[in-house]
């Protein structure tokens, strides 16, 4: 008989070999997770309950971001393969761009980092960005906290390649590790969409090629103009493709992994869980308004093309709007 447990309510054996650490049981919690729904919701509360509200205490969550062509993929596997060296598991939930036509992510598992797919100690898994303008998927917590609920020494998260849209992954990550590269003109980029701001640890990949000097130097220079009392952030360049420069990046993920602490890992939740609630209801205002109530956000479009009212005005009418089948308030034109 097949085992039906992603399309049931979670049964312990599930947990359980979860918790064994069993590849299959964990890829049966994800996409149980990414499904969503009151499965998702019983599952994640039996960890948080086997994990005492911390399920991610024992894992090191880490974070790749950067504009397209900067190297991200080979980077990450080649930190992998350093990290597998050191005796280390590794997750890696690789964000990738959704197919609008299914729905899911372009690229495979198999299609990236392909030297680690027997490796028992390596887990890779795809994850549909689904239209969320962040970087990474909706539920990425949620997501995160099931690979760590198996076991995983170091979870690496890969956001999709679409460079200032990405700041969002140090709400998730432990150590947020920007990448550059030279010859890209990203550098000024980057600086201008905060990414600067968050990261932890940046590296010019590619230093093998020309201006990979000016390029280091360029955001060496970005950094003195922080303030004073800013964390050191390092600057280490690193040839990806040859291995190069991975011992020092290494070293200096688990050095700011090691500062760490809980109530900054609670921090970063909550502020990621504001921006869900706030993208959430967003979305939920475009739902009503198509079908019956189109013509509701109709007059408020109109109302603002005519300099009747601004957006934020007219943002605060649609969500005082009232669901379908309900009078709007007098102050939206019916």
């Amino acid at each position: 008989m097949p085992d039906t447990t992603p399309r049931t309510v979670p049964r312990q054996r599930l947990i359980d070999r979860l918790r064994a650490g069993e590849p299959a049981a964990l890829a049966r919690a994800l996409t149980l997770t990414e499904t969503g729904g009151a499965d998702a919701q019983t599952l994640l509360r039996q960890i948080h309950g086997d994990q005492h509200g911390d399920p991610a205490r024992h894992a090191v969550v880490v974070g790749f971001t950067g504009p397209p062509g900067v190297g991200k993929s080979t980077l990450i596997s080649a930190y992998v393969r350093t990290l597998r060296g050191e005796g280390r598991t590794v997750a890696v939930l690789a964000v990738d761009p959704t197919s609008p036509k299914s729905g899911g992510a372009i690229l495979g598992d198999r299609a990236r980092m392909g030297e680690h797919a027997v490796d028992q100690g390596v887990f890779i898994r795809s994850l549909a960005a689904r239209s969320h303008l962040g970087g990474l998927t909706l539920n990425i917590h949620a997501l995160v906290d099931v690979v760590a609920a198996a076991g995983w020494d170091v979870i690496v998260l890969e956001t999709v390649g679409t460079g200032q849209s990405e700041i969002e992954v140090a709400n998730v990550a432990d150590v947020t590790v920007v990448i550059n590269a030279p010859g890209l003109g990203d550098e000024v980029q980057a600086l201008k969409a905060g990414i600067l701001e968050i990261a932890d640890v940046l590296v010019v990949n590619k230093a093998d090629l020309p201006g990979a000097a000016r390029t280091e130097q360029q955001l060496g220079t970005m950094l003195h103009l922080r303030p004073d009392d800013a964390p050191e952030i390092p600057v280490i360049p690193t040839v990806a493709a040859e291995g190069e420069g991975l011992d020092p990046l290494t070293t200096a993920i688990d050095s700011r992994a090691a500062t760490i602490t809980p109530a900054g890992r609670a921090r970063r939740a909550r502020s990621h869980a504001v921006d869900l609630i706030a993208e959430a209801a967003g979305r939920r205002v475009r739902e009503r308004f198509r079908g019956p109530e189109a013509a509701a956000l109709d007059a408020l479009s109109r109302r603002l093309l005519a300099g009747e009212i601004n957006a934020d005005e007219a943002a605060r009418l649609a969500l005082l709007s009232q669901p379908a089948g309900s009078p709007l308030p007098p102050d939206i034109p019916k």
